[in-house]
């Protein structure tokens, strides 16, 4: 099976479609390529400053820099997406809430080994969640072209219903192939893996990811994005750093008090607690008397 590609014109419904059938889809051309060019200059001299990987599933001759969000104006802008957060609102809509996860600028030098395929709620300490119910779901946005020899991400279509802790090798893969400014959307059940890179110029790519809000996000959102630089920011990208209740009694301060209202110092007592409660109520069919 090979990756399916959409259009930049699609709609949430016809990525989150493809999503549900093989687990994986690359939308074209999404991002303009002065955006890119942008995150670009904002993040090369994080990138020159970030080490290769440790081992051989970060990548000997592999450069992962973190810390978009507060390091570059001009990422939010791919983790704000429309079409993406549309997609991910269908995803993800099995649950209250959802967040960001991770964000992460991924360079693989010439040279660059395959990584192991996998499967990102991995890191959720290897827990076997329940097929079909998916926890992420996760973007790599092309900052390069992505081709076969360059380091294209290797992915198993379809296996996102398959057992868990499969072990697959690289010709059991495809290469997501796709021009500079595409989208690569899986979800977190997707076997997948870096490939390697043969060629003599590097392969760059940007990955998003969000996941359901009761899990611990991977990348540190609180600590990576400093509160000032977290109170400029527009609300919708607050509250996927993580300044909500991630469900019903999760993540408030205090005595109840919503997160984001704690951040930007307004003083609504547990109003939002409130909201969540009889909101919570309504899904469940119970009252909230008592």
């Amino acid at each position: 099976m090979t990756v399916r590609h959409l259009p930049a014109t699609a709609s949430p419904d016809d990525v989150a479609a493809v999503l549900a059938a093989d687990g994986c889809a690359v939308i074209d051309r999404l991002a303009a390529p002065d955006l890119l060019d942008r995150l670009d200059g904002e993040m090369d001299q994080y990138v020159a400053r970030t080490a290769y990987g440790t081992d051989d599933f970060a990548g000997p001759r592999t450069r992962r820099t973190g810390g978009l969000i507060a390091r570059s104006a001009s990422s939010r802008e791919l983790v704000l997406d429309p079409l993406v957060l549309g997609t991910v609102d269908q995803v993800l809509s099995h649950v209250n809430n959802y967040q960001l996860h991770l964000t992460q600028l991924i360079r693989i030098e010439p040279g660059g080994p395959a990584q192991v395929i996998h499967r990102d709620q991995w890191a959720f300490d290897f827990f076997t969640f329940p097929s079909g119910y998916q926890v992420q779901c996760n973007t790599i946005w092309a900052a390069t072209d992505f081709t076969e020899a360059n380091g294209a991400t290797r992915v198993v279509p379809g296996s996102h219903l398959a057992e868990d802790k499969l072990r697959f090798e690289l010709a059991d893969t495809e290469p997501a192939e796709m021009e500079r400014g595409s989208a690569l959307l899986y979800v977190g059940s997707l076997y997948h893996g870096g490939g390697p890179n043969s060629t003599d110029t590097d392969r760059v790519g940007v990955n998003i990811t969000y996941s359901v809000g009761w899990l611990r996000q991977e990348e540190n959102q609180f600590l990576t994005v400093p509160p000032d630089v977290a109170r400029s920011l527009p609300e919708r990208l607050q509250r996927l750093l993580g300044y909500s209740l991630g469900a019903y009694a999760l993540g408030y301060v205090d005595d109840l008090r919503d997160p984001l209202d704690v951040l930007m110092g307004r003083d609504t007592g547990n109003a939002s607690f409130a909201a969540s409660a009889e909101e919570l109520a309504a899904n469940a069919g119970v009252s909230t008397i008592g």
